[in-house]
């Protein structure tokens, strides 16, 4: 009897130690795959944070117009905390996913000798200052990669229209004085649509091609062209368009490949006028309800 006491507490001993020690050994594989399963959740983090894309925009020389307001306008140096302004951001906003800059717009407000709204940047060469602009002999170059990612449809089912590029006249103050003009607005030489997924561009022709230097400075001197329309059809997807100016000459380019060239006596004409760049989303409708949102990608404008 007393042998068999002495093997029992050996026997509980040896049990105890082999429950001590596999608990340990539990202990360190459950806090090593506590440490694993952070690490890996930590990689997976990163990696999300690391899938955020911005757009390849510089905004230092554009100013924004929004469509409330009278309407509101941003420009440098405040549309670069656009990211957190709490008036630009319901429209003009980052998509962090696709790395793309939204212009999200509906009817609403609208800029003087403009019965639609936009959000849409306007070139701005000396930041903050609508005062110094280019002309076609200075020239210049805009290209931009975007899609128009929504766009709402009318009561029969056809999709609206909205301007993604323009390039768009103004009168120096000299020129504004002597034709006695209200404000320094001249036509855009340059509009190009977005309508029912394909590129369509319409220019702007002199009337009368005997027009005098000072007839020409007014607005009602200049009518539109027949338009052109690239056959490709973009629908929702990626493209890229460019806009090249020279002295008597512009050329829009679509996806690096299509191109369609404007070398003729109305643009030799125009070079009267000084010019900027405009990009975003300028909205072709009044019907409530409405909407669009197009994404810039990139945008760079050289001089």
């Amino acid at each position: 009897m007393k042998h068999f006491f002495k093997y029992s507490i050996v026997f509980i001993a040896i049990l105890s130690l082999n429950l001590q020690v596999s608990c340990q050994e539990k202990s360190a594989d459950d806090l090593s795959f506590f440490e694993n399963y952070q690490n890996e959740n930590s990689d997976n983090q990163s990696g999300s944070e690391n899938e955020f894309k911005l757009p390849k925009i510089d905004l230092s020389h554009w100013k924004v117009t929004l469509p409330i307001g009278r309407p509101i306008e941003v420009a440098p140096p405040e549309i670069l905390s656009y990211a957190t302004n709490e008036t630009l951001k319901p429209f003009f906003y980052n998509d962090s996913i696709k790395g793309a800059l939204v212009f999200y717009t509906y009817p609403n407000a609208s800029t003087a000798n403009s019965s639609y709204s936009r959000t849409e940047l306007r070139e701005q060469l000396v930041p903050g200052s609508n005062s110094t602009n280019w002309t076609f002999e200075q020239g210049g170059t805009m290209k931009g990669t975007l899609e128009v990612a929504e766009m709402s449809k009318d009561a029969s089912g056809n999709y609206y229209r909205t301007i993604i590029m323009q390039i768009h006249g103004i009168l120096t103050n000299a020129q504004k004085e002597l034709i006695g003009a209200a404000d320094n607005n001249a036509p855009p030489m340059l509009k190009i649509y977005w309508v029912n997924g394909q590129i369509r561009i319409k220019t702007k022709v002199l009337k009368d091609l005997n027009s005098t230097d000072t007839e020409m400075l007014h607005e009602e001197a200049w009518g539109d062209d027949s338009g052109y329309t690239f056959p490709e059809y973009v629908g929702f997807d990626k493209f890229t368009l460019e806009i090249k100016v020279s002295s008597g000459r512009m050329e829009v380019i679509l996806n690096e490949k299509a191109s369609v060239v404007y070398e003729n006596i109305h643009i030799q004409k125009w070079g009267i006028f000084e010019n900027y760049f405009k990009a975003g989303n300028y909205f072709q409708s009044k019907e409530k309800e409405s909407f669009a949102k197009v994404k810039y990608y990139e945008l760079d404008v050289t001089h």
